[in-house]
């Protein structure tokens, strides 16, 4: 049997296996939410706040969806026709177009084209943040973030392309099976290194005092069943005002981690209320789920990738000879790209019924469901969420039910519907 024939077998194992995970993991069904209780939520919230958040999501969706449209734009213009090859020829072109040269040079080019594209969109979107009061950044601090982005996805980047253009390079015919072990190995090493080495990037970390919150915070993670290992407080403040709290690493990294302004802006109750939820996640294997999902469907992408990359209309339109050649990153972008975009809706309604399932924890744990309901207005009111949002939106993007679905779950979950 050829290579191809094992990568299609591979390839059909592999969806076996996503959808195997997705049936046995997702939660198909929520809570009741319903929409007369929606609505009833609504009402009860501050009009003014209503409209002053649709207001300012009005205003950000031009940057949002325009970001969106000019990067697809852009990478589909250097990976559907030869120009992106040509790029990646002229950066290893000083170093006698030695491979590494070409996917590294010439990779970070093919970023850094899209970067500065849609670098003006990013700083009209920060001046929105800045205006509305959502940012506490001034143009010095963005800066800082940017540049520090930047160098993570170089750092990650890099590596990433030297792997895969070494393994197409020494193994031609089967670099999409190492390739797929490599792309899974690498999600679930990220999952278990990105909370420990990346987020003290860009914040800062404290333990939180000693004091009944910290002590409310660790009985409810002990009564949960959830071992953690301490609280500690970001200082999320010399950024923005939105409020959040999270759960983060596994086993004896696993960490709660409070924004400071949660603390400022909540009562010790919701912000065990939001930690309640966060636990919920790390009760149910949340980040395990994921991390598996992920590496199931990064292997496949790979596999996917190399079948594609036989097809000959695509190489010649892109003006490569083959998509494991270096010359071919602006292709491998482009199908990323839109594969990305395709996959967008689904991916949000998956983690839209991962949250309903953790805001279901939060009140069987708490077993206060007014309390969660006055934090999700609280969440709406600091965060400037549109709390009931257009339907296009919410089911192409959004990751969390909306605050009006919330409050009603709370309200549903109240009258002992299950």
């Amino acid at each position: 049997m050829t290579p191809r024939w094992w990568a299609v077998l591979t390839l059909g194992g592999l969806a076996v296996a996503l959808l195997a995970v997705a049936l046995l993991t997702i939660p198909w069904q929520r809570a009741p939410a319903p929409r007369a209780d929606q609505v009833a939520a609504l009402g009860t919230l501050p009009g003014e706040q209503v409209a002053h958040a649709r207001e300012f999501r009005s205003t950000l969706r031009p940057a949002t969806w325009g970001g969106l449209a000019l990067g697809l734009v852009l990478a589909l213009l250097l990976g559907l026709t030869p120009l992106g090859a040509r790029l990646v020829e002229l950066c290893g072109r000083p170093f006698g177009d030695h491979w590494t040269a070409q996917a590294l040079l010439g990779g970070f080019a093919v970023v850094l084209a899209g970067d500065l594209l849609t670098l003006p969109i990013s700083a009209w979107r920060h001046t929105v943040l800045v205006r509305y009061g959502l940012s506490t950044q001034g143009w010095g601090g963005w800066a800082t973030d940017l540049l520090k982005s930047y160098a993570v996805s170089a750092v990650i980047g890099g590596l990433v392309l030297l792997g895969f253009y070494a393994l197409t390079r020494f193994a031609p015919q089967w670099w999409w099976a190492f390739g797929a072990a490599g792309a899974a190995t690498l999600v679930v090493l990220l999952s278990f290194v990105l909370p420990v080495l990346v987020e003290p990037v860009f914040n800062r970390f404290t333990p939180m005092a000693d004091g009944p919150l910290r002590t409310e915070l660790m009985q409810l993670a002990a009564r949960d069943g959830v071992p953690v290992r301490e609280v500690l407080v970001a200082d999320a403040s010399r950024r923005t005002r939105a409020v959040n709290a999270y759960v983060s690493g596994f086993g004896p990294t696993r960490r709660i981690v409070v924004y400071d302004t949660l603390i400022e802006e909540a009562t010790p109750e919701e912000v065990a209320s939001v930690t309640a939820h966060e636990l919920g996640h790390a009760k149910d294997n949340d980040v395990f789920t994921g991390t598996l999902l992920g590496a199931l469907g990064a292997a496949a992408a790979v596999i996917a990738l190399y079948l594609l990359g036989s097809w000959p209309g695509l190489l010649r339109a892109a003006g490569v000879d083959s998509i494991g050649e270096p010359r071919a990153i602006a292709l491998v972008i482009a199908v990323v790209t839109v594969a990305g975009l395709l996959s967008s809706p689904f991916q949000a309604f998956v983690s839209r019924r991962i949250e309903a399932r953790a805001d279901t924890h939060a009140l069987t744990l708490t077993g206060d469901p007014a309390t969660f309901e006055s934090m999700q207005a609280r969440l709406s009111t600091v965060n400037l969420g549109d709390p009931d949002p257009p339907r296009w939106e919410y089911l192409y993007g959004a990751t969390h039910p909306s605050t009006v679905e919330r409050m009603a779950a709370a309200r549903a979950y109240a009258r002992g519907e299950r």
